[in-house]
């Protein structure tokens, strides 16, 4: 698939969609609506969810629809092992950088991350979450490790997307635990950073486990 493609446009959108759990496990993906929401024919649809569907972000039930995969309880476990082996390698890397551009791209995205939870678009704060991630593992510089967390196509823990109190308080935890990962950056506080981090992604795990 080329990446100047109309099919790579479609997968790129619906794979940031699965990625931050805009769109759920066992979410049925049309080929007409994602045609007509892209402005893309629906040969160009299916080529993106054969791609995905090779990433196993999604597969294809008995008759021929397209489902977002679902996470099993070993699917979460296992997430959570990878996103830490290479999130805390990829934050050492930045300690040992020191690279202040790279703190206030971070902060930046955690600004975007609360505005979006003010203003109700909780979506976006999930896409502001990715981000986050996306861009410490990037901020290393070490191709290796990027390509290895690009190919895993690891998606947040978010499971449900609401304003509901159990939500709003993940949300807010999930601000601050960033929030501290930057302040731990940005003052050399190596121990800040890391607890924040593990905690994060464990409080994350334990959430999903609640709902698989």
């Amino acid at each position: 698939m080329k990446e100047d493609s109309l099919a790579f446009k479609v997968y790129l959108e619906v794979r940031k969609k699965i990625l931050s759990s805009q769109l759920a496990g066992g979410s049925r993906l049309v080929e007409n609506f994602w045609a007509e929401k892209m402005s893309v024919s629906r040969v160009a649809v299916r080529e993106a969810f054969m791609r995905l569907a090779g990433e196993s972000l999604v597969e294809f039930g008995g008759k021929g629809g397209c489902f977002v995969k679902s996470m099993t309880i070993e699917d979460v476990k296992e997430i959570r092992e990878i996103r830490e082996i290479l999130e805390v390698g990829a934050l050492k890397i930045l300690f040992a950088k020191k690279d202040k551009e790279v703190v206030k791209e971070l902060e930046l995205i955690c600004n975007d991350f609360s505005e979006m939870v003010e203003k109700g678009y909780y979506g976006g704060a999930c896409e502001a979450d990715v981000k986050f991630h996306e861009k410490m593992i990037e901020s290393s510089g070490n191709a290796r490790l990027i390509l290895m967390y690009k190919n895993s196509n690891i998606p947040l823990f978010h499971m449900r997307l609401g304003a509901v109190m159990d939500q709003m308080e993940d949300y807010q935890d999930t601000d601050r635990e960033h929030r501290e990962i930057v302040k731990g950056l940005a003052t050399g506080n190596w121990e800040l950073s890391y607890s924040s981090l593990v905690r994060h992604l464990y409080r994350g795990e334990q959430e999903a486990l609640e709902l698989v």
